[in-house]
């Protein structure tokens, strides 16, 4: 079986996340091909797609937020995503015991003796109107019936665990500031979620199995694992696997891939780039060693931005009065610090709507 190392997965991940090439994809194909972007940072899916596409405009993702073709909303691992309408729907129910799952193991005590189902029941009611509502609303219209469990349990239960729900506009939107208010999605998108299905069948399993790997592969289950918060999906992968071609990490763990996905040469050059906090492409994998060293891997989940220098996470960056600072991980070369100046002015004049193109690259840690 063909052994991948570290320099030919991290190709195939830039590849696979639009980082190796900027792409000229519309953005809401962007953000379906990329099954999702990290949201909990509401302004950091704009930096992760300009990143990602050739002339992005942010005023295209607020309009497709204000037009319910994409939705921010809870989903893989318990974190808010922004994802297409049409993925929430076809996933959600997918999701539903891991969702519940997270938000009990949290509070346990807390939601000890609660009928979740009753409780669901009576949240679904109380969002049929379709109006926005914040967590603090919600409780208060429930812990009349429900006071046992407090706000902070009842509340992260019904928004992130029992209702489906999407975070309305103007939260996400470009340089816009908005408190999250809840929605239900099949009032907000006007289409009831996808039932699981019926027949012990799992084809959203196996959907899931097919788009990660597009879009992260070659991968071991782990890293499916890691990144979607699943643990049931043994048998969806045991149902494609006929479909798919078997690799060995430098570790000896499996890696599945589709047979036809980019895998590029491990001396293709790999350009600058500055990724947002949290991105998909470091939280996308149990194993980060393929883009991130394990002295830094703390980064990843601390929400610090990162550069990435020949594809690996060289050091992190800021911005404060419109001027980008970048501090070096390790040594840059001349050429690689010139680099990472030239985009980092790419990014100021983003972030400050053409009024700035100042950056800083610190020195290089001794």
């Amino acid at each position: 079986m063909t052994v991948l190392d570290n320099r030919a997965l991290n190709r195939a991940t830039l590849a696979r996340q639009l980082l190796l090439e900027r792409a000229g994809l519309p953005v809401v194909d962007a953000v379906a091909h990329l099954c999702g972007l990290q949201a909990q940072e509401p302004q950091e899916p704009f930096i992760g797609l300009w990143s990602r596409l050739t002339a992005f405009d942010p005023a295209v993702l607020s309009d497709l937020l204000t037009r319910r073709s994409v939705v921010r909303t809870h989903l893989m691992r318990r974190t808010v995503h922004l994802v297409t309408a049409d993925d929430v729907l076809a996933w959600r129910a997918r999701h539903d015991a891991m969702l519940r799952q997270r938000v009990i193991g949290v509070y346990r005590d807390e939601l000890e003796g609660v009928d979740l189902e009753e409780l669901a029941a009576d949240a679904r009611e109380l969002m049929s109107d379709g109006e926005p509502r914040t967590a603090a609303e919600i409780v208060r219209a429930l812990a009349g019936r429900w006071p046992g469990p407090g706000p902070r349990p009842l509340g992260e239960m019904v928004v992130a665990g029992l209702v489906p729900m999407a975070q309305a506009p103007p939260r996400g939107l470009w340089r816009t500031k908005g408190g999250v208010r809840n929605v239900a999605l099949s009032s907000w998108l006007g289409r009831p979620v996808d039932p699981p299905a019926s027949d012990g069948a799992d084809p959203v399993g196996q959907a899931l199995v097919r788009r990660y790997l597009a879009a992260y592969g070659p991968a071991a289950t782990a890293d499916l694992r890691a990144w979607s918060g699943l643990a049931g999906l043994p048998g969806a992968v045991a149902a494609v696997r006929g479909e798919l071609v078997r690799f060995r990490d430098e570790r000896g763990r499996e890696l599945l891939d589709l047979p036809d996905a980019p895998r590029p040469d491990p001396d293709t050059p790999a350009p600058v780039r500055f990724l947002p906090a949290f991105d998909n492409a470091i939280l996308g994998y149990q194993d980060r060693g393929r883009i991130i060293d394990d002295a830094h891997r703390g980064l990843s989940v601390a929400g610090e931005r990162v550069v990435l220098v020949d594809g690996r996470v060289a050091a992190t960056w800021t911005v404060t009065e419109d001027v980008v600072t970048v501090d070096p991980l390790r040594t840059l070369s001349r050429a690689d610090r010139a680099a990472v100046a030239d985009q980092g002015r790419e990014l100021a004049v983003f972030l400050s709507d053409g009024d700035s193109d100042r950056v800083r690259v610190a020195a290089s840690p001794r």
